[in-house]
C-alpha cells in the first residue's frame, strides 16, 4: 500500500510541471514573456507545496500503522483518486487566473480539490486511531496530529470563500497553509550531552 501510494504521489507531483508553457520561439521580449507567466508558476508552487504536504501527512500516518485493514485501504485509495485529480484544477487556475469571469470558478475548484484531500487524511486518520490500527504510541502524539490537520478544514473553507471575491488572495492562502504543513510537527530534540564517566579513584 505504501509503495502504490508514494507511486501515485510522485506521478501526479511530476505531471504538475507539464502545465508550464514555455513562451513562443517568435516572442521577441523572452524575459518579459518568461515573467508574464507567473500566474503559472504560482500554481504550479502552490499545487507542489500541496500534494507534498499531503504526502508528508500520509507517510507519518502510515508510520503509524501497525496493519491495515479492507476500508482504510479504501478510504487510500480515495485519497489517491483526488491525489491524481490534482493536475487538471492546477491547469484550470493556471490557464483562467487572469480571466476575470472565470478565475473565482478556477480558484474555488482548485481550493475545493485542497479541501477534499485534507478531509480525506483527517478521515483515514481517525478510522487508524478508532479501529486500533495503530502502534502503540503516547496519546499526545496522536493528539498533536490530529490538531495540526483539523484547523485547516476552516481555513480552507474561509480562503474558498475569499476567493469569490479575492481570487488571488485565497491563492497565497493556499500556499501559506501547505507551507505550515510542511513545517515539521515540532523541532527535534538536540541529543543530550553523555554523562561524565565516574572514575574509581
Amino acid at each position: 500500500m505504501e509503495a502504490f501510494s508514494d507511486g501515485v504521489f510522485a506521478f501526479a507531483i511530476t505531471l504538475l510541471v507539464l502545465d508550464l508553457v514555455v513562451p513562443s520561439s517568435e516572442t521577441h521580449d523572452l524575459i518579459g514573456a518568461l515573467l508574464a507567466g507567473w500566474p503559472q508558476y504560482l500554481v504550479y508552487v502552490v499545487s507542489f507545496a500541496t500534494i507534498g504536504a499531503t504526502w508528508l501527512a500520509h507517510n507519518a500516518m502510515t508510520e503509524q500503522l501497525d496493519h491495515a485493514n479492507s476500508t482504510f485501504i479504501r478510504l487510500n485509495l480515495i485519497l489517491l483518486l483526488l491525489v491524481a485529480f490534482m493536475p487538471f484544477p492546477t491547469r484550470f487556475l493556471a490557464q483562467y487566473i487572469s480571466s476575470e469571469e472565470s478565475e473565482r470558478v478556477a480558484v474555488a475548484l482548485y481550493g475545493i480539490s485542497f479541501l477534499l484531500m485534507l478531509v480525506m487524511t483527517i478521515l483515514m486518520w481517525t478510522y487508524a486511531r478508532r479501529r486500533g490500527l495503530l502502534l502503540e504510541q503516547d496519546e499526545s502524539e496522536a493528539t498533536l496530529f490530529t490538531r495540526r490537520l483539523l484547523p485547516g478544514l476552516g481555513i480552507y473553507v474561509l480562503l474558498i470563500c475569499a476567493g469569490m471575491i479575492w481570487p488571488m488572495i485565497a491563492v497565497f492562502g493556499y500556499l501559506t497553509l501547505a507551507l505550515f504543513f510542511i513545517v515539521p510537527l515540532r523541532r527535534h530534540r538536540g541529543s543530550l550531552p553523555p554523562k561524565p564517566e565516574i572514575l574509581p579513584e
